[in-house]
């Protein structure tokens, strides 16, 4: 059975590119291809541009060890996920780029942490602190049912990333991930499949993942959003979001979990409750919020920066996409939630 999947790409000037596959009738590796082709040279400049790549993930994988992780996560995948395995395969050959550079990508934080230094733990701190951050609103009030998110990250991801859903890295300590177990992004690849809210949280929360993640989950016809946080040994929390503004950045909020203590999203947390964020103006307002120069929730450099700011509205039943600070309310495109 073919899937609808809808792939848009934030290019370069803060245009947005869009490529429609509709309903697809032909297999993952056709589809993949069909998307490497078309997003071909945002690729592969997307890799050359990657210093964790090129600096330490590269250097690992030729290692044993790097090759037996590596190995072990391409078996776990491609036998539960085997469709989404071709997919990435035929954008590897599509965008004319190295399939074990897009496995490395994609399996980066599967692997980071197992790579060997003088200060692993703080390696790793330094890693969720340099290359995510994300910023979340979720809001049910009798007005108002909106999620507000602003995807942030290293300046390697600017111009190069694809919209769909809204998630949140979260910073497992080193002791909470699991070798060669499942990867985030293929779980988040098979929420594109779901079929009611209920089928997304059951998507997100069975796998054996390696590490965790944080899920918004959104049900426009009976007006529900979820937080889902998740980590390995199948262990989630869903947090049905009210009236009172839920605010999440990088941390764990309601799954008790060891997670390296990141200041960046702490400080965001603590900036998000004094403004309490009850509307949808407030909410693209705290989104551009610029007060703390060490860690701003809109972030303009010189690492990490602000990529692009959605807002999905359940009651008009659109999700839009902003350039620049949301704050300004420069939509560049309006998609209609059917």
């Amino acid at each position: 059975m073919g899937a609808a999947v809808d792939g848009v790409v934030v290019v370069g000037g803060g245009e947005l590119e869009v490529f429609d596959a509709g309903r697809w009738g032909g297999g993952g590796y056709e589809l993949g291809v069909a998307v490497g082709r078309r997003f071909g040279e945002a690729i592969r400049s997307r890799m050359r541009g990657d210093a964790v790549l090129r600096q330490q993930l590269l250097p690992f994988a030729s290692t044993a060890e790097g090759r037996e992780l590596v190995d072990a996560l391409r078996d776990a995948n491609r036998a539960r996920y085997p469709r989404y395995w071709d997919e990435m395969v035929g954008t590897a050959d599509g965008a004319r780029v190295p399939l074990l550079h897009v496995i490395l990508v994609n399996f980066r934080k599967e692997i980071l942490p197992f790579i060997p230094t003088k200060e692993e733990e703080e390696h790793h701190k330094q890693e969720v602190s340099a290359d995510d951050d994300c910023s979340d609103v979720l809001l049910v009030s009798d007005l108002t049912a909106i999620a507000a998110h602003n995807e942030d990250g290293n300046i390697a991801l600017l111009g190069h990333t694809y919209v769909a859903f809204t998630l949140d890295s979260v910073p497992p300590a080193r002791g909470e991930v699991v070798a060669g177990g499942i990867a985030r992004n293929f779980v988040s690849r098979d929420l594109l499949e779901a079929t009611s809210l209920d089928d997304a949280i059951n998507k997100v929360s069975s796998p054996e993942m390696s590490v965790g993640h944080s899920y918004n989950l959104i049900d426009v016809r009976r007006r529900r959003i979820v937080n889902v946080e998740t980590a390995s040994g199948n262990r989630f929390s869903v947090r049905e979001a009210g009236a009172a503004p839920f605010f999440h950045a990088n941390m764990y909020r309601h799954l008790r979990v060891n997670q390296v203590e990141d200041e960046n999203s702490m400080s965001r947390e603590r900036r998000a409750a004094e403004l309490s964020p009850d509307s949808k103006e407030k909410a693209l307002s705290l989104l551009g919020d610029t007060a703390d120069d060490k860690y701003p929730i809109y972030m303009t450099g010189p690492t990490l920066y602000t990529l692009c700011s959605v807002l999905v509205d359940l009651d008009e039943k659109t999700m839009t996409i902003y350039k620049g600070n949301p704050k300004n309310r420069d939509a560049v495109r309006v998609f209609r939630i059917l």
